[in-house]
């Protein structure tokens, strides 16, 4: 049977799910907040929130198969967090339009979706340019190596080819300890360029290996935790600078979700410990 796949959705999935239904609820909103760009007001009156994700990052944001039965991911997530009940209170639903990393950020700026959750790193040089959410991920980077190698350390890495995503975090962790980075789409592709001995190793996160390992042989390979070298990369959800008030009530349903244990719940179902702190 041919595998389609539809059901965009994951840990990013689930928790934008979350804000869709929580991040758009009515608030009062003041004159210095009424933007030009688009206020929680207007989002409610269009009805949806349009979330950017790559949908090839488990566990951050991934397919599942449409012929799975009821009791699917897709299934448990629409139960989880109450986001029917919300969803039906408010009148909103969340619209996951998935898009490659390389022009998942330029989406953002074209108006493609609102908002963008897809394991994206808190950083000075995209706080710049972009709004963030409060960080709801603390990811642990991992150096993935075959097994029986002895480059277990970032330190080691100098001088050889270490596959990484193009524009990603790893990559820049990569070319910090001065390695040769080997362009890399995917997850799977990384792991394909280490098994062809055409990159040495390759820079990822610790929970992305946990999560491709429920599903697919790992055989031969290793992932060593690198984060006594590297302290883990803060994730939030990203927006553009004019969407003060979008912002606000993103951080208002992270508090919410935290506060209630929400989110290290789902942390743990979808990848395997807590990742929120």
């Amino acid at each position: 049977m041919k595998k389609t796949f539809k059901n965009i959705l994951a840990v990013a999935g689930v928790l934008g799910l979350t804000f869709a239904l929580n991040a758009v609820k009515p608030q009062h909103i003041s004159a210095a907040e009424k933007l030009p760009a688009q206020t929680i007001k207007e989002l409610k009156e269009k009805g949806t929130l349009t979330i950017g994700l790559e949908g090839t990052f488990a566990p951050y944001s991934f397919s599942i198969p449409d012929f799975v039965q009821p009791h699917s991911l897709t299934q448990h997530v629409r139960d989880t967090t109450s986001n029917k009940q919300l969803a039906k209170e408010m009148g909103l639903k969340a619209k996951f339009v998935p898009t490659k990393w390389d022009g998942l950020i330029a989406g953002l700026d074209t108006g493609k979706y609102d908002v963008v959750l897809n394991n994206v790193t808190i950083t000075k040089e995209r706080k710049e340019k972009y709004l963030f959410s409060k960080p709801y991920i603390y990811s642990h980077f991992a150096l993935i190596t075959k097994k029986g190698t002895d480059l277990t350390k970032l330190k080691q890495i100098k001088g050889q080819k270490i596959a990484a995503g193009t524009g990603t975090d790893n990559a820049l962790i990569a070319k910090k300890y001065k390695a040769t980075v080997v362009p890399s789409s995917d997850f799977t592709t990384s792991l394909d360029l280490i098994k062809q001995d055409r990159a040495k190793g390759a820079i990822n996160s610790m929970s992305a290996w946990y999560a491709y390992k429920k599903d697919h042989s790992t055989k031969g390979l290793k992932a060593t935790d690198v984060s006594k070298e590297e302290d883990p990369a803060k994730i939030g959800a990203l927006m553009s600078k004019k969407d003060k008030a979008l912002q606000k009530s993103v951080d208002k349903a992270l508090d919410k979700l935290r506060k209630d244990g929400k989110l290290k719940e789902i942390s743990k179902k979808y990848v395997g410990g807590d990742i929120t702190k």
